[in-house]
């Protein structure tokens, strides 16, 4: 049984096979999703083939993502071995296509990851090598709160990118969610985690930064229609959820749902920042095959500078309404689809104030 219930599995509708004849006469064409192996881009990958286009989802270890191909019918979803700083395989990725998604990006530096060279510079190549092969329909996928003045440099980054993709291609459409959520998450899930072996969450800056969490599946939904639309070429669009919530009310709702009572420690930024750095060091600087035994850092000192604002749509931003996206799942709707897991007695038990 699908443990995610049934609004997972309208995420994840199988495509009906139809005849080789009948696929190549139905198509719109290729598009090429880089980062499509990742948790946006396992959504982004169904959602565009049930709008008709067949996808290249181009990733650097294919082996890890030979399941997105289940995302359709056999021949409509294919892999490719692609480096988004090397141009000859972005190339080869890009052959044949009328559409890129860019999805790629990090939360963290590690290793030869670092944020100028995954977001900016491999945002760059690939808008330049776009460009050239004449493909005019670019999607973006940045972050609200994106800004090159930002003292974090995800954020400041993640603004560069943008401009060098505007830059390379006018035509090309910026979509910036605000913190997405899903049953893969590192966001929801990393709480409901913690509450695991923690007796207390950490509120960081108190825990009022505000937040508007948005479904992957309805940033799926987004990157479909800015392929699809031709008005939606050279605009902005900020991607928010249905509400705004701080991060207390955040740990409220995930603490409910997974029937645990845990304190709220307030820690303030001068305190929270020096311990991020040090747990980013760590990270960024131990071998990368002892990655997996550490597991991602609760919070890095970057992070804690995107906390000192808020991640909420801005006013007088074009959104996803914008865009044709009516409907938009909230956090209360879907996480408790998946957060059940977390819960001591697991799924069939009742929170105590249930």
């Amino acid at each position: 049984m699908d443990m995610t219930g049934r609004l997972w599995s309208k995420a994840t509708t199988a495509i009906p096979a139809r005849p080789a004849d009948e696929k190549r006469d139905m198509t719109k064409g290729l598009v090429t999703v880089f980062g499509g192996s990742g948790f946006i881009g396992r959504y982004a990958a169904r959602t565009l083939v049930e709008k008709g286009y067949r996808v290249r989802v181009a990733c650097r270890h294919m082996n890890t993502a030979q399941d997105v191909r289940l995302a359709g019918a056999p021949g409509w979803i294919d892999l490719c071995q692609a480096n988004i700083r090397n141009r000859a395989s972005i190339e080869r990725a890009l052959d044949g296509a009328v559409a890129v998604v860019n999805l790629v990006g990090i939360l963290f530096e590690g290793g030869p990851q670092s944020f100028e060279s995954a977001q900016r510079d491999g945002a760059a190549l690939l808008a330049e090598v776009a460009a050239e092969k004449g493909i005019r329909t670019f999607v973006q996928v940045s972050a609200i709160g994106a800004d090159v003045e930002s003292k974090s440099d995800y954020a400041r980054t993640k603004a560069e990118a943008e401009d060098a993709v505007r830059e390379a291609l006018p035509s090309a459409t910026i979509l910036r969610p605000s913190v997405v959520f899903g049953p893969e998450d590192g966001f929801l899930n990393k709480f409901a985690q913690m509450t695991r072996f923690s007796p207390a969450l950490p509120a960081i800056g108190g825990g009022k930064t505000r937040v508007q969490p948005i479904y992957a599946g309805d940033v799926a939904e987004a990157i479909a229609l800015a392929v699809d639309s031709e008005g939606a070429a050279g605009n902005t669009y900020e991607l928010g959820g249905p509400r705004a919530y701080t991060f207390n009310e955040i740990y409220d709702i995930v603490l409910k749902l997974v029937d645990r009572r845990r304190f709220k420690i307030s820690l303030p930024f001068f305190l929270a920042r020096p311990l991020g750095y040090i747990a980013g060091a760590v990270w960024r600087y131990i071998p990368p095959f002892s990655w997996g035994m550490l597991g991602e850092p609760l919070i890095t000192g970057d992070q804690v500078e995107l906390l000192k604002t808020d991640n909420v749509v801005a006013e007088g931003a074009l959104t996803a309404a914008d865009l044709g996206l009516t409907h938009l799942e909230s956090v209360e709707s879907i996480a408790p689809t998946y957060l059940w897991r977390f819960r001591p007695y697991g799924e069939f038990s009742k929170p105590a104030d249930a």
